[in-house]
């Protein structure tokens, strides 16, 4: 587990995984949220599914970069 948590806090790992997950998660609000963000109605609830809208693909992101280090033994 060490080595694995090692490589998904590589500096790399985070910043390819924080790019992924400002790309797709821009889009996924603008399609999930966008008509409350545009009518200004975003209450806590939506904020939170928002956040974790940036979540997933960070997360998903990560645990490919991941794989495929140990695949190739970096």
């Amino acid at each position: 587990m060490s080595s694995w948590l090692r490589l998904a806090t590589h500096p790399a790992t985070m910043r390819r995984a924080g790019m992924t997950a400002l790309i797709v998660g821009t889009v996924l609000i603008a399609i999930n949220h966008g008509d409350a963000i545009l009518a200004g109605t975003m209450d806590r609830s939506r904020i939170l599914k928002a956040a974790l809208t940036v979540l997933v693909p960070y997360i998903v992101s990560t645990v490919s970069s991941v794989s495929t280090r140990r695949e190739f033994g970096q």
